[in-house]
């Protein structure tokens, strides 16, 4: 019995014998990148360039580099792969923000060195839009307010800081987006609306011009362009249709340019040639 039990042990031991990881060759190596040995964040602002250089230690013999950006691999030439291999990231942008960029050793990738960036960019965005609008129909603003750091965003009307309406003004916020959503738009909301978006890199803004139209106001226009035509018609002697080509020039413009008028009017707006 005494046999059996240490035949027992002596197989549940051997069993629980861990593998080696790594094969001699690989004890003590180790990789660096801009002599940081361990991962580390960099700080770097948009548009700038950056360098990152990769070096093995340690090692007994050549290794082989690679780089990854995120999940994907950079491709690297000739000559840059063997022991050191330096990277150059230009321009340094937003979207590389958050994103980690990892030299790893090919014969062992669990040996690596990675380098999250935390870029500083202020949103991208400038100038003015143009918005039209029905009167007592909704309309939202939307600003694009991302940035790095986070910035403060202000809404201002006419140079002045906006007043929030209760129930008819509303903003919404997110790291990303500063919004305005005006209820049933007024005549007095008319005007130049401005996000302002500050942060510790500087400010940028965005101008909305505002435009309300009344409910009848294209109904009112429609009708003085359907009647100053008609008027046109009735004080110039058209020819007909079928006729045209038979007109004198001027006539045959003007023909066109009331037939033209009327397509462009659309339904509800008619013109009126004489048989």
């Amino acid at each position: 019995m005494a046999q059996k039990g240490t035949g027992m042990l002596v197989a549940r031991v051997r069993h629980r014998m861990p593998k080696c990881l790594h094969s001699p060759s690989f004890a003590g190596v180790e990789l660096s990148v801009n002599n940081n040995a361990l991962d580390f964040t960099l700080s770097a602002a948009s548009g700038s360039v950056l360098s990152l250089s990769c070096l093995v230690q340690n090692n007994s013999q050549a290794e082989e580099l690679l780089w990854y950006r995120g999940d994907g691999t950079v491709d690297l030439k000739a000559g840059n792969k063997e022991n050191v291999s330096n990277i150059c990231i230009s321009p340094v942008t937003a979207d590389d923000n958050g994103v980690a960029f990892t030299c790893k050793l090919k014969r062992d990738r669990s040996v690596q060195v990675s380098v999250i960036l935390d870029v500083q960019f202020l949103p991208a965005f400038s100038g003015g839009e143009t918005l039209w609008v029905e009167e007592e129909k909704d309309v939202t603003l939307d600003c694009n307010s991302k940035s790095n750091p986070q910035g403060q965003a202000i809404w201002y009307k006419n140079n002045n800081t906006l007043t929030l309406e209760q129930k008819r003004y509303q903003v919404y916020q997110t790291s990303d987006v500063y919004q305005l959503s005006i209820k049933k738009a007024q005549k007095s909301d008319n005007g130049t609306y401005t996000c302002l978006v500050k942060s510790d890199l500087g400010e940028r803004r965005k101008d909305f011009h505002l435009i309300v139209e009344g409910n009848l106001d294209k109904e009112w226009v429609l009708r003085i362009i359907r009647f100053a035509f008609i008027i046109v018609v009735k004080k110039v002697p058209v020819c007909r249709r079928k006729q045209t080509e038979q007109c004198r020039p001027e006539l045959q413009n003007t023909t066109l340019c009331v037939r033209l008028a009327s397509e462009t009017l659309g339904p509800g707006v008619h013109t009126v040639f004489p048989k």
